[in-house]
């Protein structure tokens, strides 16, 4: 996994769990799912970084 990719990766995290918490305090709750899902995608683009790096090691 490039370094260039867990930043983004991170950010990615990062900037749903900020739109997330912003949608539950201002009760908007599209906002808040559009956080979750950020989230979601962050978690899955790690998870396919991860795959790559277990058959870059074999």
């Amino acid at each position: 996994m490039g370094l260039d990719d867990k930043i983004g990766n991170k950010g990615e995290g990062l900037g749903g769990k900020i739109k997330e918490g912003l949608g539950k305090a201002t009760g908007n709750e599209n906002l808040e799912a559009e956080g979750h899902k950020d989230q979601a995608s962050s978690n899955l683009k790690d998870a396919g970084e991860n795959v790559k790096d277990a058959f870059k090691r074999d």
